[in-house]
């Protein structure tokens, strides 16, 4: 399935689940102005055809104490396919790596670094980021405030 095949009903489920992932079948048929069975089936398509892949929980990680962002740039000291899938397969497993983005820049990944303070990200940093494989060289960038986050 493509944007293409996505109808004007089709984006409007999945507008207003983005914002409440819980609303009823009910709700959600009041809310895009279709019945309930076929706002049902709708929904069926778009997560049997991928284009709904999951449901979860969004957790404020400041209330959690995890208020500290970092973005990091990573260079690798080789780039062939065995290195990258090395270094991805690693990146993926340490828990305050929050994002992770292979670029085409003078940097090969950007990470965004999620800690409770300074000394927990020097930690994540010291010990985990630059332990990974084929790491070379990394750039920290500290966020002083998230002007637009659209995962709140």
């Amino acid at each position: 399935m493509k944007a293409a095949d996505l109808d004007r009903f089709d984006l409007a489920i999945l507008r207003v689940l983005s914002t409440d992932g819980r609303i009823t079948v009910t709700d959600l048929a009041r809310a895009i102005g279709l019945s309930k069975s076929p706002t049902q089936a709708r929904l069926r398509r778009l997560e049997s055809e991928g284009v709904i892949i999951g449901y979860r929980v969004l957790l404020d990680p400041i209330k959690l104490g995890r208020d500290h962002i970092s973005f990091v740039e990573v260079k690798l000291t080789d780039t062939k396919a065995a290195a990258l899938d090395a270094f991805n397969r690693a990146v993926v497993q340490i828990p305050e790596v929050e994002q992770c983005h292979m670029l085409a820049a003078g940097f090969d990944y950007l990470l965004k670094v999620r800690t409770s303070d300074m000394a927990t990200y020097r930690h994540v940093m010291g010990e985990k980021i630059s332990a990974l494989p084929y790491v070379s060289h990394t750039s920290t960038y500290v966020a002083m405030e998230a002007v637009k986050d659209d995962m709140a």
